[in-house]
């Protein structure tokens, strides 16, 4: 049995004052009704970050009873992580009808916790919090750092990244920084240094809003309103906690990830006409192109420029605005399975890759500890 993606939406976004759950249950209910059904169909649900209990909590918030759950806590990667989870349930008659869905306030609630950050009991809590580390902000600059002296990449290159997904915020009308107007390498090295060598332009934004996703069988999807979008193939891996185990911070488990979902499916990158991966910061996006196989290691800086990435480039990546210029509320990952359907249903306007038919979403999460590549296709 194939399993296809049949409902996607967003919640609001940006600094709604609205609660997790409130956010939540606009996405659920938007993206229900965009593909003709209800909550009384409902009868797989995948989400984290509400509570202690994700799944339970958001289950009786919305009257649901499902006989499938899932609330993995694994960052930013846990809804491609969710499609793979709710593809094998369906498949295996657990249930018939799931839907992933996340959501934060962490903007209009003025905080960014999001629970785990350096619990009292583990060795990152002894031996990396004394040093006063920006969390995860000066981990992620560590690699950059690395990665631009074992590579010989210049800041400027980095900042391609941010240039880049403002190019696309420009032109979606939802995105926070659609306003903001363009955005120069200059702008990027010149922003407020948070931890070298990455300023607060090189990192994501803190938003409010959220994202749901239906999922149900190909054949039943065939019969609803949208057209169906095809789970090709899945891959995950989890690598890390602590950047002190790793031996080196340059080379992502993305590489584990990614060949298990081409593999799965019988692609490869070159079939990948929309990609949506994970920009918690700009050195993120190179990382993770660098292990999926776009390109070689050490080539991401150099691969990028002269507009590969940009609107009218030869590889759309984060055609959203991405978590760097659209919205970032804590855990992107749902948000980059929105985008990537829309993508292939020829829904995204003036920011519409023609022809799409493969799109690519990858979430990392933690520490560039957890990583998930999904693959999806439109229905041949």
């Amino acid at each position: 049995m194939s399993v296809a993606i049949v409902g996607v939406a967003e919640s609001d976004l940006g600094d709604t004052g609205l609660s997790i759950l409130g956010l939540q249950t606009q996405a659920i209910t938007r993206a229900l009704a965009e593909c003709g059904l209800s909550l009384a169909d409902v009868d797989g649900l995948a989400t984290t970050g509400v509570a202690r209990f994700s799944a339970t909590q958001l289950a009786d918030h919305l009257g649901v009873v499902p006989t499938w759950t899932d609330s993995t806590f694994a960052g930013g990667s846990a809804f491609e992580m969710f499609v793979a989870r709710a593809a094998q349930a369906i498949e295996a008659g657990q249930c018939s009808t799931v839907v992933i869905s996340f959501a934060s306030n962490q903007r209009s609630a003025r905080s960014r916790s999001l629970g785990g950050v350096y619990e009292p009991h583990t060795p990152e809590a002894q031996f990396e919090a004394p040093y006063g580390a920006l969390y995860p902000a000066s981990y992620y600059a560590m690699a950059a750092g690395a990665y631009l002296h074992k590579y010989g990449a210049t800041r400027e290159q980095l900042a391609e990244v941010a240039v880049a997904a403002r190019e696309w915020a420009l032109l979606n009308p939802v995105a926070f920084r659609h306003e903001a107007g363009p955005l120069s390498a200059d702008d990027v090295l010149g922003a407020r240094m948070l931890s070298t060598p990455l300023t607060t332009a090189d990192c994501c934004l803190v938003t409010d809003g959220g994202g749901a996703v239906v999922l149900t069988s190909l054949e039943r999807a065939r019969d609803l309103p949208k057209p169906p979008v095809v789970v090709l193939g899945y891959g995950e891996a989890t690598t890390h906690t602590s950047m002190t185990t790793v031996d080196d911070i340059t080379i992502t488990g993305a590489a584990i990830s990614g060949r298990a979902a081409f593999q799965r499916a019988g692609l490869s990158v070159a079939d990948v006409d929309v990609a949506q991966v994970y920009d918690s910061f700009t050195i993120t996006v190179l990382l993770s192109l660098e292990a999926l196989g776009f390109c070689g290691l050490g080539e991401a800086a150099s691969f990028i420029q002269d507009g590969l990435i940009r609107p009218g480039g030869a590889l759309p990546l984060d055609t959203s605005g991405g978590g760097l210029s659209y919205c970032h509320p804590g855990q992107f990952g749902v948000l980059l399975l929105v985008e990537a359907a829309r993508q292939l249903r020829g829904e995204c306007g003036a920011r519409q890759v023609a022809g799409a038919e493969v799109a690519l979403a990858h979430g990392t999460g933690g520490i560039l500890s957890t990583h998930a590549t999904v693959l999806l296709g439109v229905d041949r």
